[in-house]
């Protein structure tokens, strides 16, 4: 069975205490989840806020190849119609070829939040979703606080449902808003509706009782075809259902199809690159792409894991883009550099010892700090030194960062001054900016135009400072990562120090060197 995903990473997942994406992070968090297969991206609620108005702006000139981008809004206004409501509007003016809409299902909302007849709710939702359905390519309903309303009230549930249906609603999903249903409960309540309601049904869960994933796949197991959920469970005070969990269980072990063949084994890259955007620390127990789901650590377990990985492991860990811990690590890991090279149009042989050679120096590098998810950029340069295809285009000679605070100023005046060596020629130069990693970015750049002006489009448009774990304190290592732009490609870059210029410093001059990298590449094409 064909189970579609429908993903709210985006929207739902940006509820959470800790997430806030720019409009930038969403925009390469939806192409990603595209290149995954993900048939839905709720893109944001456009009537909400204007960094979700700028998200679908800046979408709109994106091609996305496999995923129906969709705008999330509500019902009508009970005192307007479609036509008049501005939210309604803004739906609209997003122009993705889904719009999203809940609606009240539990008649206790009707009639203590909105404060109407319940006949006036069932009129509100049947036109919202008959006036958009004549405007869009698809409709989807999502039935707010579904099974506790059917709970109170079955057969008003089922009406709200039916009228959603009657507006041309291509798929009703059933909401677990409150987060509190329990399995057994979910899958009689989905059989009953799919008795009387004759279009597709979606599941959508929250995770409070910690039953998000069971209850979604639950769900399914009861003929629900569209699940809806976040990538690691990111979501409003417990979270959401987490496609990463839910994901694997349905395609391995239920059988059912939901990415294309083939890219279930990036799951894991794909979690962490959200994480990475998120500036979040990876989850190093998530079931499934964390770093300890396939890790055993000595006496029985190891020795019968090594005898044959299934008597202690419940999938094999490649599946899903992991790797075994004990036993297959050198070679999983080695499979992984292979699979990243030849994704950069880089040929290695398996025995070549560049391969094993690679490996170590990534090993060495993550013990220090550095994670290359979100960083695909570092990662082609540190491949390309280590397998001595790399060009230096520049030395550094020297730099010095200041910060002034003068009594009459509001904020301190940052200056760097910098020195490196193109080809033997010396340039040294300084210049202001706002704080000193700005400062920096702007004096390298000024000093290295001359020689390379292409240099001059290159723009840092987003920076994330993490402190790794340690008991350092202010004195501990950071991970900065870098998002470069030139207007017409992005592209991630990191370094990490125990000082934030030098962390800085070098995922400057990986963003600087890669944009030559292609520059050159492009060049010899």
């Amino acid at each position: 069975m064909i189970v579609k995903l429908y993903d709210t990473t985006l929207r739902d997942g940006t509820q959470a205490e800790d997430i806030s994406f720019s409009a930038e992070d969403k925009v390469r968090i939806a192409l990603r989840l595209d290149d995954l297969g993900v048939h839905y991206i709720e893109g944001g609620w456009p009537g909400s806020n204007p960094k979700d108005i700028m998200f679908f702006e800046m979408a709109a000139k994106e091609r996305f190849l496999n995923s129906k981008l969709c705008a999330f809004g509500s019902t009508c206004r009970a005192d307007l119609s479609p036509e008049d409501d501005p939210n309604v509007q803004r739906l609209l003016s997003a122009g993705t070829p889904v719009c999203t809409i809940f609606g009240k299902t539990w008649d206790l909302h009707v009639t203590e939040a909105l404060r109407i007849p319940l006949d006036k709710n069932l009129e509100i939702i049947e036109k919202t979703v008959a006036y958009l359905s004549s405007r869009v390519e698809e409709v989807i309903y999502d039935a707010e606080h579904f099974f506790d309303g059917f709970k109170a009230n079955p057969e008003y549930s089922i009406e709200t449902m039916k009228a959603a249906a009657r507006g041309g609603a291509k798929v009703i999903v059933l909401c677990d808003t409150n987060g509190g249903s329990l399995p057994w409960e979910i899958g009689e309540m989905v059989k009953r509706v799919r008795q009387v309601v004759d279009i597709p049904l979606g599941i959508h869960c929250h995770n409070d009782g910690e039953l998000a994933v069971a209850n979604t796949l639950m769900g399914v197991d009861s003929g629900v075809t569209h699940v809806q959920g976040t990538f690691n469970g990111y979501g409003e005070r417990c979270g959401n259902a987490n496609l990463v969990s839910i994901i694997p269980t349905l395609m391995l072990k239920q059988g059912h199809q939901c990415l294309p063949e083939g890219k279930l084994g990036e799951l894991r890259e794909v979690s962490r690159y959200v994480d990475e955007l998120a500036n979040l620390p990876h989850d190093k127990h998530q079931p499934f792409v964390g770093d300890s789901a396939f890790a055993h650590k000595g006496g029985v377990h190891v020795s019968g894991v090594m005898r044959n990985p299934l008597t202690y492991e419940h999938i094999d860990p490649s599946a899903v883009g992991n790797r075994q811990r004990i036993l297959l690590s050198d070679l999983a890991g080695k499979a992984s550099v292979l699979s990243k090279a030849e994704k950069i149009g880089i040929s290695i042989n398996p025995d070549d010892p560049a391969a094993a050679d690679v490996l170590e120096e990534l090993k060495r590098l993550e013990g220090e700090g550095y994670m290359y998810e979100g960083a695909e950029a570092s990662f082609e340069i540190l491949l390309k030194k280590r397998l001595g295809l790399h060009r230096t285009f520049f030395d550094l000679v020297g730099f010095r960062v200041i910060d002034e605070k003068r009594a009459a100023d509001e904020i301190p005046i940052s200056e760097a001054a910098i020195m490196v060596s193109v080809g033997g020629e010396v340039e040294h130069t300084a210049s202001l900016g706002n704080g000193p990693v700005n400062a920096l970015d702007c004096a390298l750049r000024k000093a290295l135009e001359k020689f390379y002006p292409s240099i001059k489009e290159v723009r840092l448009v987003d920076f994330k400072v993490r402190v790794l774990e340690g008991d350092d304190g202010t004195g501990a290592r950071v991970r900065v990562l870098i998002e470069s732009s030139d207007g017409k490609n992005r592209w991630g870059t990191v370094g990490v120090s125990q000082n934030i210029i030098q962390a800085s410093y070098l995922a400057l001059v990986d963003s600087i060197e890669y944009k030559l990298l292609r520059e050159e590449s492009l060049e010899e094409q």
